[in-house]
């Protein structure tokens, strides 16, 4: 069995594996200004690859025709999951999107993402490449993605909320919907943004005043920075505003490692997290941005030829589904980080520190590896 571990794609374990030293010593730069309160981080980054990898390597053992046979359970239990950590989960930072296992914490919302993608290329195999009827294949396959959707948005977890639909519309693209489709979907889509933007802007206060007293104004403020940064105040612009000021002052080589002045004065919140694109432009500049983005390029590179090389289709939306969320991350934490996209609480894949999301990716990285592994046992079957 473990012969075929051979069969990997071993640029990408190197990938990951320089992933592992960049996050370890990134988040110990971006602790180092706290004395008690992030210690130990560093090193729980390091235990949480070292599981990775064996995650990696056990899941790519495992027939990833088996998960697909059995994907309605495994998408029930996640719903389920996600209905039982909205009611019993304690609140964490306004939201109830957390397991806590002990020392652990449990994020289901991160799990339901591979659940998804897996669920999703299950229906798409069905058609066999044949073009999707909107009644008999879209609308069905997009009813299976806005019940978790529906059941992450009230926790309330926007960031993961709107990865489960660029999943949705990357695996719809490359499960062969229609172009009329694609179109009408791209125009409601535009529709609904500027009636969204518009009446945002003619509720301003309304919905200000309703989300404080339900105490959700961090909502507020994230969406009203975007759209209207002029008028936000300079608490609401604080993270984007030091974010842009710190990357920018990183210049061509950055500053030093560990000599981030801006982070180092604990200006930029949650350096160790979805914040910490900014200790790489600060610290490492844009050379050092720009080889962390190469990495990117590479290691996506790398999963879409393993794509076009899937025998079995199902097998390639997965990949497909898979590259559509690391890639949606990737772009929006940079995106605000330089003032493109607003704030959400999206991490960069493999480098923010947090236990669940990298074990969930590198739990995506093994089910590619499995694809590849089984193309061969599909080929005879």
């Amino acid at each position: 069995m473990f012969f075929k571990l051979r069969k990997v794609d071993w640029l990408i374990v190197g990938i990951l594996a320089l992933f592992m030293l960049f996050s370890t010593l990134l988040v110990r730069s971006a602790i180092a200004p706290y004395e008690t309160e992030f210690q130990g981080y560093d090193v729980k980054t390091i235990l949480f690859y070292l599981l990775g990898f064996v995650v990696v390597f056990g899941m790519a053992l495992v027939d990833y025709r088996t998960l697909l046979r059995y994907s309605w359970y495994v998408y029930a239990a996640g719903c389920v999951l996600l209905v039982m950590v909205y009611l019993f989960a304690p609140e964490i930072n306004g939201a109830r999107s957390w397991f806590r296992i002990g020392g652990l914490q449990f994020q289901p919302a991160e799990l339901v993402k591979v659940i998804l993608i897996l669920t999703t290329g299950y229906l798409l195999g069905k058609k066999m490449g044949q073009p999707l009827q909107f009644r008999r294949d879209i609308i069905p396959i997009t009813m299976v993605t806005l019940l978790p959707f529906v059941l992450v948005l009230i926790q309330p977890d926007l960031g993961n909320a709107i990865i489960y639909l660029v999943v949705l519309v990357g695996m719809l693209w490359i499960g062969n919907a229609r172009y009329s489709h694609v179109l009408i979907a791209l125009t409601a889509a535009v529709a609904a943004l500027i009636l969204f933007v518009t009446l945002f802007n003619a509720y301003n206060t309304q919905i200000q005043d309703y989300l404080e007293k339900h105490q959700k104004l961090h909502w507020y403020q994230r969406i009203n920075t975007f759209i209207n940064p002029d008028q936000a105040s300079s608490d609401d612009r604080h993270q984007s505003n030091y974010a842009k000021i710190a990357i920018g002052s990183g210049g061509l080589l950055g500053d030093g490692y560990m000599k981030g002045d801006l982070k180092n004065k604990k200006f930029v919140p949650y350096p160790y997290s979805d914040s910490i694109f900014v200790v790489v432009g600060e610290e490492f500049g844009f050379i050092g941005a720009s080889v962390l983005l190469l990495l990117y390029f590479l290691f996506i590179y790398r999963m879409i030829l393993i794509a076009l090389h899937c025998i079995d289709k199902r097998g390639a939306y997965i990949i497909v589904g898979i590259v559509a969320m690391f890639l949606f991350q990737i772009f929006e934490n940079v995106g605000m980080m330089i003032g493109l996209m607003p704030i959400t609480g999206i991490t960069l894949p493999f480098i923010s520190y947090g236990g669940t999301s990298l074990l969930i990716n590198m739990l995506c990285i093994g089910l590619v590896f499995s694809i590849k592994l089984h193309q061969e046992k599909y080929k005879v079957e």
